[in-house]
């Protein structure tokens, strides 16, 4: 794991995970396109890093890249359900098209091993909680199935041609440095940013929906345990805490970190969102010996600061 590449680095997730790298005197060079990315995610480890702007939809790019790279953490991705529903076939480009030029690429290169961010959305909608990885997916939205074949890919990648592969499926990642500008922004920095600016954040559907939702240092620790086992055989793998609560509960919890007594508004739900969601860790821990290292409520309290002193400067 010497020579690491982290396609989406200065990402929300991606930038967390090149900082840890850095902290363990790594080599690292981060792809980004700078769609989603910004580069002061990557401030306080600017000069650490080989920063390449492009894009994973540039195969010739990626072959030059990752020549010599030990390890490939693949976060670059169009991450929106709602995103993808308004333009699926971008969405397809940069999800599909992109992560098949990242795996071939890899492979002919000779990297040693691809670390995939996959997704819980690929579990659609089931009355089955927890989520466990041998249920059949059933995705409800085009993010969904773009995920999820990119899953099908690795698997065939390591299968076929022995690109020693595994992929993490996210549950509802929040932490510090998460966009809440965006359209398509998720619904924790969301709720934070409008409190902390006075206005009444709103709730799709009726807040009973619940998410197993998951602090990034949680999924940063997943990430390198996932790069130094032996042989995962292109295993999918549920990083989450194991537990869940509502939109409802979210909203209380932020609220009262806040000291802000303000009744949210309501709207309907929205097209592709899964009522409930919460996951199995069982083959994380098994496989990978990983437990969560931060809890919900402090993952969430570090959030809370991080938004507060950010909304300051």
């Amino acid at each position: 794991m010497k020579k690491c590449l982290v396609t989406g680095g200065a990402g929300f997730i991606g930038s967390h995970i090149a900082a840890e790298l850095v902290s363990r005197d790594c080599e690292v060079t981060v792809l980004d396109n700078l769609s989603t990315g910004k580069l002061e995610n990557m401030e306080s480890f600017k000069d650490e890093v080989d920063f390449v702007q492009g894009s994973i939809t540039d195969l010739d790019l990626l072959n030059e890249c990752f020549q010599g790279i030990d390890t490939i953490f693949h976060q670059a991705a169009l991450a929106s359900v709602p995103r993808s529903v308004d333009d699926p076939v971008t969405s397809n480009d940069h999800n599909v098209n992109g992560t098949l030029n990242v795996l071939v690429a890899a492979r002919d290169a000779g990297v040693g091993r691809v670390v995939y961010a996959a997704s819980s959305s690929a579990y659609g909608d089931s009355d089955v909680l927890p989520k466990v990885e041998t249920m059949p997916s059933k995705p409800m939205s085009p993010y969904a199935v773009n995920k999820y074949v990119g899953e099908l890919y690795l698997k065939v990648f390591n299968d076929i041609y022995g690109l020693s592969a595994i992929g993490l499926r996210y549950f509802n990642v929040f932490g510090e440095r998460q966009d809440p500008q965006s359209q398509y922004a998720a619904v924790l920095p969301l709720f934070i940013t409008q409190l902390l600016a006075g206005h009444t954040p709103t709730i799709n559907g009726d807040g009973r929906f619940s998410r197993d939702f998951t602090y990034v240092g949680n999924v940063v620790h997943a990430n390198i345990l996932a790069a130094q086992i032996d042989n995962p055989d292109g295993a999918i793998v549920n990083i989450a805490c194991g537990d869940r609560i509502s939109l409802s509960q979210l909203y209380e919890s932020i609220s009262s970190l806040l000291s802000v007594d303000k009744e949210p508004n309501y709207a309907e739900t929205r097209i592709g969102d899964v009522p409930h969601s919460q996951a199995d860790i069982s083959m994380a821990k098994q496989l990978l010996g990983y437990e969560p290292v931060t809890s919900f409520q402090i993952g969430l309290e570090k959030t809370v600061n991080w938004y507060k002193a950010d909304s300051n400067n």
